[in-house]
C-alpha cells in the first residue's frame, strides 16, 4: 500500500507549517505517496482550534486531498470537537484505527 500516516502530536507551529503541512501537501501533489493521512492527537487538536494560521494550513492540506483524522477523546478533553468537525476533520476515537494501521504495516511518521 502506498500510504503514509503522519501522527501529529506536536504543538510546535513551525513543525506544522514547515514539515507536516508542507510535506503532506507536496507528497500528494508530487505523487510521492498515493495517500497521505494525518492523525491529530493530543495537544495538536487544541492548537488547530485556537490558531487561524494552522486552520489555514489544514484547509490547504484538505484541498489537495490529504485526509485528516482527529482523536475524539483528545478533542473532547480540550473542548474543541465542534471546531475540528467544522474545519472538515474526521473526528473519531483513534486508538483502534491507529492500532490497525500499525498491525497492517502501514508507514507511520510521528511528529
Amino acid at each position: 500500500m502506498d500510504k503514509l500516516n503522519i501522527l501529529w502530536t506536536t504543538t510546535n507551529k513551525e513543525t506544522v507549517t514547515n514539515m507536516i503541512s508542507m510535506y503532506s501537501t507536496n507528497a500528494l501533489t508530487q505523487s510521492w505517496w498515493k495517500q497521505v493521512n494525518v492523525i491529530v492527537w493530543g495537544g495538536s487538536a487544541k492548537l488547530i482550534a485556537e490558531d487561524v494560521e494552522i486552520q489555514n494550513e489544514i484547509q490547504k492540506m484538505l484541498k489537495v486531498g490529504v485526509s485528516i483524522e482527529a482523536c475524539l477523546a483528545c478533542s473532547d478533553g480540550y473542548g474543541v470537537t465542534d471546531t475540528l468537525v467544522q474545519l472538515g476533520l474526521d473526528v473519531k476515537y483513534m486508538g483502534e484505527p491507529l492500532t490497525d494501521y500499525i498491525k497492517k504495516g502501514e508507514k507511520i511518521l510521528t511528529l
